[in-house]
């Protein structure tokens, strides 16, 4: 949807993707890129890989305007970017719906004014629990009804948080994705689900529990695999067991699991084997600050 777009404003587009990001850093300058669409976070990431660059001068950063979706972009992070983009907005849709919603380009996103709605699509957003729709500024579900002929969606749950704030000509508008409302969380911009991680962590040998933590740092999601080594007599977990797999080496129970979880998940994660895990927490721990 967002390529279509741009290709029918008449700009070219370079296809772009997790990795290979000297490559795409090169790429801004060599080609003279002008905009941008993609995850906030890896916004920044591409900045400091091109400020890194040899041989690269700071004039060949061209690039003037972004569209940001997938992710919550904090203030402090728009600020970050705003230095180096000035006009960088924000937009909310889904793969079942399309887009929902975004930032105008004519105001201060600064402002608080939230987003605008895309015409043609009902969105409420909806008390959890009851389904009933809000309008104060409560948070709740956004919730989506599309009358179309080949794909018509009724009352359709996005599993997003939010929730309506007031825009300058009185309508409401979306404050953005404030979080998830289910079980699932959004990791780089990917639903990292709890019984995707119990399909790809069932039967892994050495490993009698885990939980995957979901950190923030310096405007990046960090993701941690914490796994507790089964004792080579009986596959409970042992006190000392910190360093110590099943095979003696929790190096190498480390990069199992790191295999198992690339392979499974599409994730790459640092595995930490440690003796206990904290009593009460799920298979996924988000411990994100988004200030």
């Amino acid at each position: 949807m967002l390529e279509q777009g741009a290709r029918s404003v008449g700009a070219a587009v370079v296809p772009a993707g997790i990795g290979n990001q000297d490559l795409q850093a090169r790429a801004i300058a060599d080609l003279g890129v002008t905009g941008y669409v993609g995850l906030p976070s890896y916004l920044k990431a591409l900045i400091e890989r091109f400020d890194g660059l040899d041989g690269v001068e700071a004039d060949r950063w061209r690039l003037e305007r972004a569209l940001m979706t997938a992710e919550p972009l904090p203030e402090s992070l728009r600020a970050v970017l705003a230095e180096r983009v000035p006009m960088a907005r924000m937009a909310y849709g889904t793969g079942e719906t399309g887009l929902l919603a975004w930032e105008p380009a004519g105001e201060d996103p600064l402002a608080g004014h939230g987003m605008v709605l895309a015409d043609g699509v009902d969105v409420q957003v909806c008390e959890i629990g009851t389904g009933r729709p809000v309008t104060d500024e409560t948070e709740g579900e956004v919730v989506v009804t599309l009358l179309r002929s080949d794909y018509p969606l009724v009352r359709f749950g996005t599993g997003d948080l939010s929730g309506w704030t007031l825009g300058p000509d009185g309508s409401l508008r979306l404050r953005g994705v404030l979080g998830r409302t289910g079980a699932a969380v959004k990791v780089r911009g990917m639903f990292l689900h709890p019984r995707q991680v119990a399909s790809v962590m069932e039967g892994v040998e050495g490993v009698a529990d885990y939980r995957f933590v979901i950190e923030r740092v310096d405007h990046v999601d960090q993701l941690r695999c914490e796994v507790v080594p089964a004792a080579a007599s009986g596959g409970e977990p042992g006190a000392g067991a910190t360093t110590t797999g099943p095979d003696g080496d929790g190096d190498e129970l480390a990069r199992r699991v790191a295999d198992r979880v690339r392979e499974g998940l599409r994730f790459s994660t640092r595995v930490q084997v440690v003796e206990a895990l904290s009593p009460g927490d799920g298979p996924v721990v988000d411990l994100r600050d988004w200030s």
